[in-house]
């Protein structure tokens, strides 16, 4: 299997690399594997969905009558 960087990942998804440290370490992105410091991540990987925000489908609160 071929992996990446953090930086390379970063460079392709347009995240921070301390964002990506955070999905790894969460377990979030499947494959990938810590060797010593440095986290490996699978170049098949996806991008995982930004937890904080809300989708497009889901209630923000508002109530209408």
């Amino acid at each position: 299997m071929e992996y990446m960087t953090l930086k390379e990942a970063s460079r392709i998804w347009k995240i921070s690399p301390r964002m990506i440290n955070y999905y790894c370490s969460a377990g979030r992105i499947p494959g990938a594997e810590k060797m010593g410091t440095v986290w490996l991540i699978p170049k098949n990987a996806t991008k995982p969905l930004d937890g904080r925000r809300k989708s497009a489908g889901q209630s923000g609160g508002e109530h209408h009558d």
